[in-house]
């Protein structure tokens, strides 16, 4: 089994951002499945055609991006996409769009393939803040989770693709008082905890 897993790149006022960074730290491979990992730019559109040219090159069994969402305590997967652009700051590149469709022969909204719930079930096994959350937002994030759901949809039907963001690390809320953060090694834990769920999920499945 081969899993591609993506970071974004650091965006707004950011100097780090604790996706990419927690997924280039994680092990070659975790229960059994191979991971590879990329950093995706945090630009409308072309994080999308960056991982699409991944996964034509990888030809991945399973594709779980990562995200980071300041104000989170936890990591959370995320349950659903929705086919909207609405970014209240501008991307990496300036693109701001408001109120937008990302496909519009696409669906409203796109399901996960992979079993959230037993994802936030290994993460607070693990010891680790964990929770499900229904919205990625309507920026990058939920951006690529949907445009990687319309990929799977019309050329990769047999994908398995979500999305899960994590916390601000820290370093990051040194001068916000109060705002919850994860550290990077534990970003790492959590992340290599929901994988082995997932990947236990399509063993599992093998073997029903």
């Amino acid at each position: 089994m081969k899993i591609l897993v993506t970071g974004f790149d650091p965006f707004g006022k950011e100097t780090i951002n604790p996706a990419w960074e927690a997924v280039r730290r994680l092990p070659a491979t975790i229960a059994g499945a191979q991971i590879v990992t990329l950093q995706v730019p945090t630009v409308f559109d072309q994080a999308a055609s960056v991982v699409h040219a991944a996964i034509v090159r990888e030809q991945p069994d399973v594709v779980l991006d990562i995200g980071q969402a300041g104000g989170r305590s936890g990591l959370t997967p995320e349950r659903v996409a929705i086919n909207l652009n609405d970014a209240g700051i501008a991307d990496n590149q300036g693109n701001q769009p408001v109120d937008q469709p990302i496909q519009a022969d696409g669906a409203a909204a796109y399901f996960t393939q992979l079993p959230v719930k037993a994802m936030v079930a290994a993460i607070r096994a693990a010891g680790l803040p964990g929770y499900l959350s229904t919205t990625a937002g309507t920026f990058v994030c939920n951006h690529l989770m949907y445009q990687v759901q319309y990929q799977r949809a019309h050329e990769f039907p047999r994908l398995r693709a979500g999305f899960m963001h994590i916390p601000f690390l820290p370093s990051q809320v040194s001068a916000r008082p109060g705002v919850p953060s994860l550290a990077l090694t534990d970003d790492v834990r959590g992340l290599t905890a929901a994988i082995t769920a997932i990947v236990t999920q399509i063993e599992d499945e093998k073997d029903a």
